[in-house]
């Protein structure tokens, strides 16, 4: 299993609707296979994750966040950084 603890990330990719960018910086904290994030940058104020990482390195997450315009935004997605 990769061991994200103590990392830093910058999305390289989002969908069309997604609000992070390479302006948000993700930290990573990682017990066992149980990963937790503190995010801002870009469009978004403040956002945290936690989610699972598999044997291959792929995190399933689920995320809030406060974006520029106050709007609580939630909801699911899959990343291997």
């Amino acid at each position: 299993m990769i061991d994200y603890d103590n990392k830093k990330f910058r999305p390289i990719s989002n969908t069309a609707n997604g609000e992070t960018s390479n302006e948000t910086i993700f930290i990573y904290k990682q017990s066992g296979n149980i990963l937790t994030s503190e995010y801002s940058g870009g469009k978004i104020v403040s956002g945290h994750l936690i989610g699972l990482v598999d044997e291959n390195g792929t995190i399933d997450m689920r995320y809030h966040q406060v974006n520029e315009q106050g709007e609580l935004v939630t909801g699911r997605c899959q990343s291997k950084p």
